[in-house]
């Protein structure tokens, strides 16, 4: 256990940093899996709607440094030629 209150402090602010960082990141995998739950269904046009949320969704998680932006851009990428593909088809 800490023993200065600088570090008492430091443990709260680490653990609401850890609960809001939380909510992003399965704010954000919920976003990606509506997409893709649409695309399994084969329901293109539900799956372009879900799309720029999600992509907003991915963009704000990045910039809030929650998960790397090279991880948002992957998920990003893939989950558009996956609407792509499914479209094309």
């Amino acid at each position: 256990m800490a023993n200065s209150k600088s570090a008492l402090k430091r443990i709260r602010q680490n653990e609401k940093r850890r609960e809001r960082n939380r909510a992003a990141r399965t704010r954000m995998r919920s976003a990606v899996k509506q997409v893709r739950r649409a695309l399994e269904a084969g329901d293109v046009e539900k799956a372009e709607q879900l799309l720029p949320e999600a992509i907003r969704i991915l963009d704000v998680t990045a910039r809030k440094n929650v998960v790397h932006a090279n991880t948002v851009a992957r998920s990003k990428s893939r989950l558009i030629q996956a609407v792509r593909r499914a479209k094309a088809s």
